[in-house]
């Protein structure tokens, strides 16, 4: 029944690519994607450790309730991320402390809210990767419907079951799985081209040129 089913995952992104992007800052994935695709501002990380990176596992459920997360914590294969796209709705907390310390014993690789937390301190202070959008003391129902598995879209980016999802400080972006490796490489030049450029500034060799290059360009006056 549509809006209230478990679908099957039919492929998901490759380990290879999984652990090939840990290494990357999801800011050089995202310029390399044309600052075009993320999650919103809104989601944040309430966690301590590294990077959050995994295939997706998917969930649309009703603002408030959380029954279909619960189904896919138990479905999701270690190493999953659970993408919740809970209307972003604040009233309720989708998960806790509990879930959290379920998913983490399960060996999943992160949980992202678009919608509230709660347990915040507790969270906050554990490794396990959570993202949600804010924090609220009421908890969740428990009626359903919602669905496990299906393209579900947060603040514009659409995510796919099996895509490859990265998080970090700077918050969440899903790589579609058929654009893995072309991705990846751009990537990986953007890292290196920053890290040299890092290299330079600290040895005092940044080039500067460009700024006024860009302002004669854009028929900037500048006096003096």
């Amino acid at each position: 029944m549509i809006g209230f089913r478990v679908c099957r995952r039919e492929r998901k992104v490759e380990t290879r690519w999984v652990e090939a992007f840990r290494s990357l800052p999801v800011a050089n994935v995202s310029d390399v994607m044309s600052r075009m695709t993320a999650a919103g501002a809104a989601l944040r990380p309430f966690y301590t450790g590294a990077t959050m990176i995994g295939p997706a596992v998917t969930v649309k459920a009703r603002p408030g309730d959380n029954l279909m997360v619960h189904k896919a914590l138990d479905l999701a294969e270690p190493g999953d991320v659970v993408v919740v796209d809970a209307g972003g709705d604040l009233t309720n907390a989708i998960i806790g402390e509990l879930m959290v310390a379920h998913a983490d014993q399960r060996g999943l690789g992160g949980i992202v809210i678009f919608g509230a937390i709660r347990d915040s301190a507790e969270l906050s202070a554990g490794s396990f990767p959570v993202f949600a959008c804010g924090v609220t003391h009421r908890g969740p129902y428990k009626d359903g419907p919602g669905e496990v598995n299906v393209p579900i879209s947060i603040g514009g980016m659409v995510i796919h079951p099996g895509d490859l999802v990265c998080g970090d400080r700077d918050g969440v972006l899903s790589v579609p799985i058929d654009d893995v490796e072309t991705i990846y490489t751009a990537a990986t030049k953007k890292h290196e081209a920053e890290t040299r450029q890092m290299e330079n500034i600290r040895n005092g060799k940044n080039d500067r040129a460009w700024v006024d290059a860009a302002l004669q360009k854009q028929g900037c006056v500048i006096e003096g």
